[in-house]
């Protein structure tokens, strides 16, 4: 909470409750009571943390749902009138005036859930006004927990190849507290990192920064939480999960997976090019030695087991793209097969 907020907060507080004060004083029905004045002063004071419990719950509402719920209040309140017709014979003043109170409340309760839920059926969320969005037009990137931590979208965003607002949910915030706060070493270095991320994001400027207050306290998983949140702004989720990118994807929700990019980026190797490596480990067939190229693709050596921490001339036969990257396959020169550990 801010300075300025929480002056501003102070002084409704004061003015309310002084306004409670001096119109409780004036009601003449209370003036004769010495506590009227001090009662006015606590319905002040009531009203004043209403308000300001108020304005907290709407933060929190995309402003198509706010929109749609006071669509339907204004509808709800148009049907109250049209009924109060019907009691307009009625000489008890009583009965009219709680007939009209009962109906306020059910047509306005009624129209204002309805609208907020309805209007999800006009599919005016995709539209960048229904967003709640800062900026003209741009489009949301919610940042899941994995992605901050890694690092590497502070470099994607400096070379401008990710537009529009990055959105971090408080959820995530307090996720990666909770990761820098474990009693595990690598765990809080993880989660340290992921603040660092963040803080770096923010000082530096390099992208327009929204904490997202929402929350779905019904869910208890954070993956699903950001799902949820991505339907609802009409989001893209930016991510190196790969299960939370398939179940995103099935759900219709666009997914920006951080791995896939570093995948595309990675040089071409076509099968013939001869790349020289070093044989880091034995692989999982008899005779295969296994290497490394600088972007962290694994090579597969064939008859090459017997030269570990060499350095070896290998031909590329073949490449195969997995789920989990990408595999070169390679044969030694025949210069390099003669040679012995």
């Amino acid at each position: 909470m801010t300075w300025a907020s929480l002056v501003t907060k102070i002084v409704l507080i004061v003015v309310c409750s002084i306004g409670g004060y001096l119109i409780a004083g004036q009601i003449e029905r209370l003036a004769s009571h010495w506590w009227a004045p001090w009662a006015g002063v606590a319905v002040g004071f009531f009203f004043a943390l209403l308000a300001i419990w108020l304005v907290k719950t709407v933060r929190r509402l995309p402003i198509k749902v706010l929109l749609g719920g006071t669509l339907g209040l204004v509808m709800g309140l148009l049907i109250v009138k049209l009924l109060s017709f019907a009691f307009i014979g009625i000489e008890n003043t009583t009965i009219r005036v709680a007939s009209s109170v009962v109906l306020v409340c059910i047509f306005g309760y009624v129209g204002v859930v309805l609208g907020s839920i309805k209007i999800e059926e006009l599919g005016w969320p995709s539209r960048p006004f229904f967003h709640r969005t800062w900026g003209r037009g741009a489009s949301l990137k919610i940042l899941d927990t994995s992605v901050i931590i890694d690092g590497r979208i502070v470099d994607i965003v400096q070379a401008g190849f990710l537009e529009g607002v990055l959105v971090i949910p408080e959820f995530v915030l307090q996720e990666l507290q909770h990761i820098a706060d474990s009693p595990e070493a690598t765990r809080k270095l993880r989660g340290r990192r992921g603040l660092d991320m963040l803080k770096k994001l923010q000082e530096e400027k390099l992208a327009e920064i929204r904490i997202e207050r929402q929350d779905f306290p019904h869910l208890n998983d954070v993956d699903a939480k950001l799902m949820a949140l991505a339907v609802r702004l009409n989001a893209s989720i930016v991510t190196n999960d790969y299960n939370l990118s398939k179940v995103a994807e099935v759900q219709g929700i666009p997914v920006l997976n951080i791995n896939r990019l570093a995948n595309a980026l990675r040089p071409v190797v076509l099968p013939g090019e001869v790349l020289r490596l070093q044989i880091l480990k034995e692989g999982k067939e008899e005779g295969q030695g296994i290497a490394y190229l600088e972007d962290g693709t694994m090579v597969v050596v064939e008859n090459a087991a017997k030269l570990l921490g060499q350095e070896v001339e290998a031909s590329v036969t073949s490449i195969l793209q997995t789920t989990g990257g990408r595999m070169i396959f390679t044969t030694l020169k025949p210069s390099e097969s003669g040679r012995r550990h």
